[in-house]
């Protein structure tokens, strides 16, 4: 190992990176310690050695990142370095690439390379960050484990024999096993918290709308939202900061300002009523996780918050109403992966009623298929008030459940998935599956913000994490709060074996 390397594997250490990977990272190319040209080709090895074993990049844009990098360097040298310039990123799958293959871990965009970028991908290249490769997930973000892939499932550095969670699978195993020092992501029902709880990471779902959705490869319009998984608090703010904001590309986007999240977590917190939602602490939780929520909930009081418990009387009907709203959105997003325009087509079609038959049952995965069917059955004529509606009801009574605890308390606070990460093959069946999100999706129906912080290891030593979750748009409060609890513990700290030289 060269010096340089050495140094750079120190770096991983969470000891030597206090404040999180990223913000090191940041003040060693500020203090040209290192160019942004050495910090690439460290984390490129870094993926060649290790991705074989997680399986989390699908792509890696080894020339375009050093291209990127030798650029940045030279912004750096003119004295044009702005918060994230030279920094490495992992992008999910989901998130359109000028040029470069965005497949959604799909064959049915096994050869689709967009002539455009995404917001999220476009405000990253302008503030000079260097794309590594993109990331493995879920086929169509639709799963709870990142084993629906047509690329083959995603390991959890921590224990290989388990899931790194889902959609974001991918992102989460790059971080947590130091491939990349951060990642995008994106939260549809859970889709950024679980795969941070699993793999012991940080990571932020923003309200719907804070961040733009323009090229982000949709699978429920009403619910997809970007956002980012990291090492810690504050890195997660930093890049916030630079993906926040309006975009009229995107009907959904909200046109309102973005505070400096880096600059606010700083700042002494004033007092916190702290809500604990009772329905989130059901038989169905395992008791490790209910330590780890009561350990974080002394630790805010020790930090002067007050507790109150929260009825969220419709929160049990968040799973059968978002499932329903999830498939009816995706059977009509998905209608467009019909072989003509783009991505895959099948052989010698008999005919155009072949032809859209075969492109899609030969090019898209069984659950992919499974949602499709259920959306389509829900909205067709005569089940769309029963189901569909019925839903959008349900979903209106939600949003108005966490309005009224809002107006009780500043935070909400509670699990983030019933269990730890499981092992690969272990839910087999869909519904099983489907119940992960028992705690997440609710904030997806809302359009709430939600964090995700990691809050302990279990006895098998697998990381467990908590959430947070916060009024519309009031994603300053949330990270605020988390940067404090993180100032408070080691959890995040913590990294897993096998990984760390």
């Amino acid at each position: 190992m060269s010096s340089i390397d050495a140094d750079f594997t120190k770096l991983l250490s969470p000891e030597s990176s206090p404040q999180g990977l990223l913000s090191a990272l940041k003040a060693g190319l500020a203090e040209r310690r290192f160019s942004s040209l050495e910090l690439t080709r460290f984390f490129l090895e870094r993926i060649n050695r290790f991705n074989q074993k997680l399986n989390c990049f699908v792509s890696v844009t080894e020339d375009q990142a050093l291209r990127q990098a030798r650029r940045a360097d030279r912004r750096i040298a003119s004295g044009r370095m702005e918060d994230l310039t030279g920094l490495p990123y992992a992008h999910k799958d989901i998130f359109c690439t000028r040029g470069v293959l965005t497949s959604c871990a799909s064959k049915s965009l096994h050869n689709f390379c967009p002539p455009y970028d995404a917001a999220v991908s476009e405000r990253l290249r302008k503030s000079g960050m260097v794309m590594l490769g993109k990331t493995n997930m879920d086929e169509f973000a639709m799963g709870s484990s990142s084993e629906n892939s047509h690329y083959g499932a995603v390991r959890n550095p921590w224990r290989t024999d388990c899931v790194a969670g889902g959609s974001s699978g991918g992102s989460a195993a790059a971080v947590a096993a130091g491939l990349a020092p951060c990642a995008t992501a994106t939260d549809t029902g859970g889709s950024i918290r679980q795969p941070a709880a699993f793999c012991g990471l940080t990571g932020i779902k923003p309200s719907y709308g804070r961040v733009s959705r323009y090229g982000m490869v949709a699978y429920a319009s009403s619910l997809d939202q970007a956002g980012v998984l990291a090492t810690s608090v504050r890195d997660c703010a930093l890049l916030l900061k630079s993906l926040a904001g309006y975009d009229a590309r995107d009907s959904t986007s909200r046109n309102c300002p973005v505070p400096d999240y880096p600059r606010l977590l700083d700042r002494p917190p004033a007092s916190l009523r702290l809500g604990i939602p009772t329905a989130y602490f059901d038989e169905g939780l395992d008791a490790e996780i209910r330590q780890a929520v009561e350990r974080a909930l002394e630790q805010f009081k020790g930090m002067g918050a007050t507790i109150r418990e929260i009825d969220l009387p419709h929160l049990a009907y968040s799973i059968p109403s978002y499932y329903v709203i999830a498939m009816a959105e995706a059977s009509s997003n998905l209608s467009r992966y019909d072989g003509v325009h783009y991505g895959y087509r099948c052989a010698h079609p008999a005919d155009l009623d072949d032809l859209y038959k075969r492109s899609r049952s030969e090019s898209l995965g069984d659950e992919v298929k499974r949602r499709i069917m259920l959306g389509t059955y829900v909205l067709s004529a005569g089940y769309q008030d029963q189901y569909y509606l019925k839903a959008q009801r349900v979903r209106r009574k939600i949003r108005d459940d966490f309005r009224d605890a809002f107006a009780r308390v500043e935070l909400l606070i509670g699990p983030v998935s019933p269990t730890a990460a499981f092992r690969l093959g272990e839910k087999s069946d869909p519904l099983e599956m489907y119940l992960s999100d028992v705690y997440t999706t609710a904030v997806n129906l809302a359009g709430l913000p939600a964090l995700a912080l990691p809050a302990g290891l279990s006895r098998a030593g697998l990381p467990i994490g908590i959430q947070l979750i916060a009024p519309h748009f009031a994603e300053e409060r949330l990270l605020a709060w988390g940067h404090a609890y993180q100032q408070g513990n080691e959890w995040r700290r913590h990294r897993p074996r096998g990984f760390r030289e």
